[in-house]
């Protein structure tokens, strides 16, 4: 994983059940010598606490455009923006595919992606009758054609305790993707 040593990655968590996964996704960013930095929607912080993150990276986890930490002004998804060199939203819900597909931006994470330029990669989770809608699969399909890059979800017992395709793929063949996008 050379191509990710000393990148500036922001993993934006959503929530799914699949957001435990992050965890992992930014532990190994990190053993991969990446700089990972994590941005979270309330939603998220459901599943899996700021603090579990904060812990890992040693840095605030940013879940508000309001937050009040001093380092980091209302502007910060700008800035952000601006500093990142890739992006992975991980787990991807149906619901922010279809934000950045309309270009809604109306918290942290969709704020960031709207203003953010570089490579995108969503590792979509979601129930298999939710990932097979043909209003999520056609917000995939216009994000692919804006150059977003997706991660396949793999079949296997969801959430919802059915087997279906709409597990998040694996931590490591998110970060394989991830040298990819960057190389």
């Amino acid at each position: 994983m050379n191509s990710i040593k000393g990148k500036k990655i922001v993993v934006a968590v959503t929530g799914s059940v699949a957001a435990y996964k992050a965890c992992d996704l930014v532990s190994r960013l990190l053993e991969s010598e990446a700089h990972p930095k994590v941005i979270m929607t309330e939603s998220a912080k459901k599943f899996v606490s700021p603090l579990s993150f904060e812990s890992l990276t040693g840095e605030p986890v940013i879940s508000s455009l309001w937050n009040s930490v001093e380092d980091y002004p209302a502007t910060f998804h700008i800035s952000l923006a601006e500093e990142a060199e890739c992006a992975v939203v991980a787990p991807a819900t149906a619901n922010i595919i279809g934000k950045l597909r309309c270009g809604i931006s109306d918290e942290i994470v969709s704020c960031f992606l709207c203003a953010f330029s570089k490579p995108i990669l969503m590792a979509p989770a979601m129930n298999t009758a939710m990932y097979e809608n043909p209003a999520v699969q056609e917000n995939i399909a216009v994000l692919k054609g804006r150059g977003v890059h997706f991660i396949d979800p793999v079949v296997g017992i969801l959430a919802c305790r059915t087997k279906g395709i709409g597990k998040m793929a694996e931590p490591a063949v998110i970060i394989e993707n991830i040298a990819q996008a960057l190389s």
